[in-house]
């Protein structure tokens, strides 16, 4: 959590003289042709440089990396040398096993990179020598800025070595009232999180959370560890309720989010405790809670509504549809979908679009109205052509291609059942060009006065309420 300046760097003599020399000579080099290049420089030395040191001349000699292992012993810093030392052989195992598997050898050796190897020496033997002294947050800050300086993508198994180092190390560290250790935690859970150890990455943060509360602690950034924890757990505990609904255990990821949300209200933080009701919500649909589910979203949604922020309120309308719909309330969702589409649009949302749109017509396809359902599922094609989203393209040519196969399905079967000569010829002509059939005019004036009506949102429900899933009515 706390970013440290970086320290002047020393480097001792032996190491000096052994960087003058870089870079340094690859270790598949043939032994002959090691053997010549040190009688060479034995030779070179004896002619040019009369009375050198036998360090100095071990500097020109041996790699770079084994003159930092030979400054380290020298000064008396064996349990620096002996944690580089583990550290080198776990860097050639890693390439070695990447060489195995045939893969890219993402890492360089050490051998080619000074720059870590002057970082090592530099924090460890000062970690080393406070540790001496039980000058312990020394230690750790030492330790933690090795753990910053290794925080890539590249290092990333360094960087948590020294985590764990920095953990260990906090747990000795008496004077600070526990901020070093709740930030140990906070780096910890980070760890497990990011290795997919979900359990033990909410175990530290809670750690974490529970040290931090009723403290005024800042990191580097001013934000309040306490804010971080929050949202530290409140990230972890939506991950492990996900696994569970998968896993259809619904109870323990209800309940895990019910603590979440109470969280969410401790940090004081309304988008957090927004989001938070949002996967409660989810959650209790998915176990066909549906009351408690719309309890839920409609707090969601009316702090959506203070926070004036409309791709939120938009979230929770579409979520709320989704309740009733399950619940056959077809008019209402329709309501909240219509809400959503105009939200999308004035937002410029165009997936929002799409995804409101095919709910619609969903809805309208599986009831008979074919007509608005084909309108709906054209607006989500129009929709994904201008994205030029083409798998989201076909998928929503397919649902416009059904709504207006079953326009013309209807359309026939009102012929059929009409049995006059001029229905007969209506079908004839059609059979023959096999082009969109002219609909019924009795039928089909009865069926758009019907769904005209659809449009003023005063006679929606008299015009829906027919539907016979619909268990309100």
């Amino acid at each position: 959590m706390t970013t440290l300046p970086p320290l002047p760097m020393t480097h001792p003599k032996l190491t000096s003289l052994a960087r003058q020399k870089l870079p340094c000579s690859p270790t598949t080099t043939p032994r002959s042709q090691l053997i010549k290049e040190k009688d060479d420089i034995d030779h070179y030395l004896e002619v040019n440089f009369k009375g050198l040191s036998k360090e100095e001349v071990a500097a020109y000699r041996n790699s770079y990396k084994k003159s930092i292992c030979v400054d380290m012993l020298r000064d008396g810093y064996h349990k620096s040398f002996t944690e580089l030392f583990s550290l080198m052989e776990k860097w050639d195992a890693l390439r070695e096993a990447a060489r195995v598997r045939s893969l890219l050898w993402l890492q360089r050796p050490l051998e080619e990179q000074p720059d870590k190897l002057d970082h090592f020496y530099h924090y460890l033997t000062r970690a080393e020598a406070a540790e001496r002294k039980k000058y312990f947050e020394d230690v750790y800050n030492n330790l933690y800025a090795l753990a910053c300086y290794f925080n890539n993508s590249e290092d990333k198994w360094v960087r948590n070595h020294f985590y764990e180092r920095c953990f260990e190390i906090a747990q000795l560290i008496k004077i600070d009232g526990g901020k070093k250790e709740a930030e140990a935690h906070a780096h910890m859970g980070l760890l497990f999180e990011e290795e997919g150890q979900l359990l033990a990455a909410a175990e530290h943060y809670e750690a974490f959370h529970q040290l931090t509360q009723g403290r005024i602690w800042k990191d580097e950034t001013g934000r309040f560890l306490n804010l971080l924890a929050c949202e530290s757990l409140l990230r972890t505990y939506r991950l492990l309720s996900d696994k569970m609904l998968e896993n259809k255990e619904y109870k323990q990821a209800i309940r895990i989010l019910i603590k979440a949300s109470e969280i969410a209200k401790e940090g004081n933080d309304k988008k957090m405790e927004r989001e938070a009701y949002y996967y409660l919500g989810l959650a209790h649909l998915a176990a066909g809670e549906y009351e408690t589910a719309l309890t839920v979203l409609n707090s969601y949604s009316k702090i959506s509504t203070d926070l004036d922020d409309d791709l939120s309120l938009g979230r929770a309308y579409e979520a709320i549809a989704k309740v009733l719909q399950s619940q056959g309330e077809m008019t209402e969702a329709i309501k909240y979908l219509e809400k959503v589409v105009k939200i999308a649009r004035n937002n410029f949302q165009s997936l929002d679009v799409v995804r409101a749109s095919t709910m619609l017509g969903d809805i309208y396809n599986k009831k008979g109205y074919y007509n608005k359902a084909s309108e709906c599922f054209q607006q989500a094609f129009d929709t994904t052509a201008e994205l030029t989203n083409m798998p989201l393209m076909d998928e929503t040519k397919v649902h416009y291609g059904i709504a207006r196969a079953h326009q013309m399905m209807q359309s026939v079967k009102n012929y059929i059942e009409c049995a006059d000569l001029t229905s007969l010829d209506y079908l004839l002509s059609w059979k023959e060009s096999r082009s969109n059939i002219a609909p019924d005019p009795i039928t089909e004036s009865r069926r758009s006065t019907m769904e005209n009506l659809s449009k003023n949102s005063e006679h929606l429900e008299e015009e829906l309420s027919g539907f016979p899933g619909d268990q309100k009515k």
